[in-house]
């Protein structure tokens, strides 16, 4: 068993030891291209293009069902004009949120700063807040303390402020939320986690650590990754606080009048007016907020941008609604947060791409079809990234299309010099081969005839310009291409030279046998070439099998005389009746095995045999029955003996039995009664049962003799004997 897995161990090794031959120029290609881009974007060179990818993918992406669950109240330009100052009084606060809070909606979020008081109604303020515990307020937190903006008191005291801090990215947008901040070692929750919170206590879901890992935030159905500097397309982020990735849901617009970007919006004219129904209210997260443009409350996000037109930012309060979206149906429904491959995943992708662009320009080497594939693979890599943005994955894009249009375009600079430089060579080696009279051809690893020369073009019948970047399938029988091919490829797989007779069909269909010697050689610029050299032995060949059948009949003239001699022999000494020795290699093998036992100091027993009523089985049975009946006795004696022994038939219905190498006489004993024993049983013969018995005379070398001739004689007299003393016996000389 182990040598067998060693086998199979160095037959996948030499495999791979080929194939890594075979790719070596792509492998390093693709492998240089892949650590540049990886070096740009780990530099931040890159980042701007994939945010731009990302934003892309964010506006393609089919609409998802308005947000039902978070209505906003806006405080925009015409109710500016209508209260006449900035900031609004804190009377017209509280009217606004008791108004709103009379309707039971599961919380509202405050977007106001109110750190300091605006009379006149400020108790009146004060009262709400204290009268409300699922309202929220804002605070700005910043480690500098003449940066930070502090909450309503009131509210602080309660614990009921969420920090609404934003994280732009260089190019102004943002991506990212913050969930919990530290300052002074003091935790913080965001404004739209503190409201997402309160919608779902009637659920029973809270915040929790993830299971298996402790790390990570749990809430519902969702567990909430936390950003990492690295992450995606970012290079060195700063991930202070507990950041997440934020997946902007797409949310459709029914009534553009009426919703922003699939929230529904209310004035706050219409809510001091109550001219909200209460159903929109009721069991919902109410965002009070800004969206006068002259406030300059605005952000962009990756919906902000168009295909067509300007840029469109939107509102501080719908920034935070999408905040709150996103965490409300990641907990209920389980709608996935952005996810990102790990660095060592990212950097197989970029260089498997970049392998694909080298393999694809070396591969097909014509610069239309190589432009082709690679377009190809341009659009199953868009699609392959905006179908795992669609599962929520951010898969690098544009480190894989410049790691594979770049190995495509470092390929074909190599190729195109490759292809210079195998036009000279070919060139010069053209101008060499045709001094040699023996036909010869160079391939290149594609099968294809590249340099022929005169004598290769006269043996074949074409002309040069015919054959040229033609494969043996274009101008010989398939039988005879499959066997060059394979050829070929043994010799390209082994690298080592070969030799071998082949048929040969010219363009007139007449059939040479030649043989082909082809080697391996390698150019400057590492590429393969195999070189045959061709042989015509049609002739010597046909002489050869000349000569082989003038051996095959003298081989079958010498086997046939020995045929007769083998059964002249048989013939002479063995008996035609029973297939048994006869008389004269009884005696034989009788001095034979006399000299062999004098030489090894061992006994050797004769038994003379005499069948007992075989006359008168011949008599009433007739001569055909006396026969058989002797042919069976024949081959009942064989099976009583060992292969060392000799039975014969002496004459007529007498047998003799020559047992070699005995130890002692008592041997002799034991074959005697089993011969008797086995004569004995009945014998069928054509409805006939016929019964004989035997007499069997004993004599033993060196005990009775030491002479062949008396041992017979010996033994006679004592079969005699046993005849005399009532038949069906032995007895000893």
């Amino acid at each position: 068993m182990i040598k067998h897995l060693d086998k199979r161990l160095t037959k996948l090794l030499l495999t791979l030891k080929q194939y890594l031959r075979s790719t070596h120029r792509e492998c390093i290609t693709a492998s240089s291209i892949a650590i540049c881009v990886l070096l740009l974007r780990s530099l931040g060179l890159l980042q701007s293009l994939e945010w731009a990818v990302l934003d892309q993918s964010f506006q393609l992406r089919p609409t998802e069902t308005p947000e039902e669950r978070i209505v906003i109240v806006a405080i925009d330009e015409a109710f500016l004009r209508q209260s006449g100052s900035w900031p609004i009084p804190d009377g017209i606060i509280a009217d606004v949120l008791q108004k709103l809070n009379a309707y039971n909606p599961r919380a509202i979020g405050l977007n106001i700063y109110r750190d300091l008081k605006v009379e006149p109604g400020h108790e009146n303020l004060v009262a709400a807040y204290r009268s409300m515990p699922n309202l929220i307020g804002i605070e700005l937190l910043s480690n500098k303390k003449n940066v930070n903006v502090l909450p309503p008191l009131e509210l602080s005291r309660l614990n009921q402020v969420g920090f609404n801090n934003v994280l732009l990215d260089t190019d102004g947008k943002v991506r990212r939320s913050l969930l919990y901040w530290h300052v002074e070692n003091q935790a913080h929750e965001s404004f739209a986690l503190k409201l997402a919170k309160l919608y779902l206590q009637p659920e029973g879901i809270e915040p929790k650590t993830a299971a298996g890992n402790s790390k990570y935030l749990q809430l519902g159905k969702a567990v909430f990754h936390r950003f990492q500097p690295n992450d995606g397309a970012y290079v060195n982020a700063d991930n202070r606080g507990y950041q997440i990735l934020s997946n902007f849901p797409k949310l459709a617009c029914k009534n553009p009048l009426l919703e922003i970007c699939g929230f529904r919006k209310v004035s706050m004219q219409a809510v001091l007016a109550n001219e909200v129904p209460e159903e929109w209210i009721r069991d919902r997260i109410i965002l009070i907020g800004s969206t006068a443009p002259s406030l300059q409350d605005f952000v962009l996000i990756p919906h902000s941008n168009r295909l067509v037109g300007t840029v469109k930012p939107i509102s501080g309060i719908e920034l935070q609604g999408y905040f709150i979206s996103e965490l409300i149906r990641a907990a209920l429904q389980g709608r996935p947060l952005i996810k990102v491959w790990p660095d060592p995943v990212e950097w197989l992708w970029v260089f498997g791409w970049a392998y694909i662009g080298a393999a694809t320009s070396w591969r097909v080497r014509r610069f239309s079809r190589s432009i082709l594939g690679i377009v190809l693979f341009c659009y199953v890599l868009v699609g392959s990234a905006y179908g795992a943005f669609l599962f929520s994955w951010w898969i690098p894009l544009v480190p894989a299309l410049l790691s594979l249009s770049g190995s495509a375009i470092a390929i074909t600079l190599q190729v195109a010099q490759m292809q210079e430089e195998m036009k000279r060579s070919k060139e010069f080696l053209q101008e060499v081969i045709n001094t040699i009279a023996d036909p010869i051809f160079v391939k290149n690893e594609k099968h294809q005839l590249i340099v022929l020369n005169e004598a290769y073009c006269q043996l074949i019948g074409y002309s040069k310009e015919m054959l040229l970047e033609k494969s043996d399938y274009d101008f010989f029988p398939k039988h005879e291409a499959d066997v060059f091919r394979w050829q070929d490829e043994l010799v390209f797989k082994s690298q080592q030279a070969q030799e071998h007779e082949e048929e040969f069909t010219d363009a007139s269909g007449r059939t040479y046998l030649i043989s082909t010697k082809r080697s391996l050689h390698k150019d400057g610029a590492g590429n393969l070439f195999l070189v045959g050299v061709i042989r015509d032995i049609t002739k010597s060949k046909l002489r050869e099998e000349e000569l082989k059948r003038t051996a095959a009949e003298l081989f079958r003239s010498n086997n046939e005389l020995k045929l007769q001699e083998d059964r002249l022999r048989y013939l002479a000494y063995h008996d035609a009746l029973t297939g048994l020795p006869n008389r004269k290699f009884f005696a034989e093998q009788l001095r034979e095995s006399i000299d062999w036992a004098k030489n090894h100091h061992l006994l050797l027993g004769l038994l003379f045999i005499d069948l007992d009523g075989f006359k008168q089985v011949n008599d009433t049975l007739g001569h055909e029955i006396g026969d058989r009946l002797l042919i069976t006795v024949g081959q009942r004696l064989n099976n009583c003996l060992r292969g060392s022994d000799t039975v014969s038939r002496f004459g007529g219905d007498e047998f003799t039995v020559i047992l070699r190498a005995i130890p002692r006489v008592e041997v002799a004993t034991k074959v005697a009664e089993k011969i008797l024993a086995t004569i004995t049983e009945p014998i069928v013969l054509d409805g006939h049962i016929t019964k004989v018995s035997a007499s069997i005379g004993i004599s033993v070398y060196p005990i009775d003799t030491h002479d062949d001739e008396t041992l017979i004689k010996q033994a006679d007299t004592a079969m005699y004997r046993a005849k005399q003393l009532g038949k069906n016996r032995y007895e000893f000389a």
